[in-house]
């Protein structure tokens, strides 16, 4: 992992989120990392509202690629911002496939660590464990 690479698309995601109607939250590889766990991380997934997203994609200062929903996630918007070091995916209401439907994922908790709001540990373990992927169980593990 690129840790200047990381600190600048993050000092990005910070200012272009800085005036957020709603609460955010950056979730997987980069959460895991931040709460002190050794794991590779190619890019930044930010969890946000739908007015949040539409904002912050209009207003991005790069390339916005649209992307669609997957039998497992849904999201409006779901787009990939370029031009910072690493990617950046912007997941507004974020929807979960689950057993019986669509699950919301909203967390329960946020707190900051170096400035990007985050959940707190128990609760990125929870969300690691509703994606139920092989790489969100195994980087869930990295924090129990």
């Amino acid at each position: 992992m690129n840790r200047a690479a990381l600190a600048e698309t993050l000092d990005r995601v910070a200012a272009a989120l800085a005036s957020a109607h709603d609460d955010w939250w950056v979730i997987g590889s980069t959460a895991v990392a931040l709460h002190g766990a050794i794991t590779d991380v190619s890019d930044i997934d930010i969890l946000v509202s739908q007015r949040d997203g539409v904002t912050l994609m209009a207003g991005w200062h790069g390339g916005v690629t649209i992307g669609a929903a997957s039998e497992r996630f849904r999201s409006t918007p779901y787009g990939r911002l370029a031009g910072a070091p690493l990617p950046i995916e912007v997941m507004g209401d974020l929807e979960v496939s689950v057993a019986g439907g669509w699950q919301r994922v909203v967390p329960a908790t946020r707190i900051a660590i170096r400035g990007i709001f985050v959940p707190a540990r128990a609760d990125l373990v929870d969300i690691l464990y509703l994606f139920d992927r092989p790489k969100d169980r195994r980087r869930a593990a990295l924090l129990i």
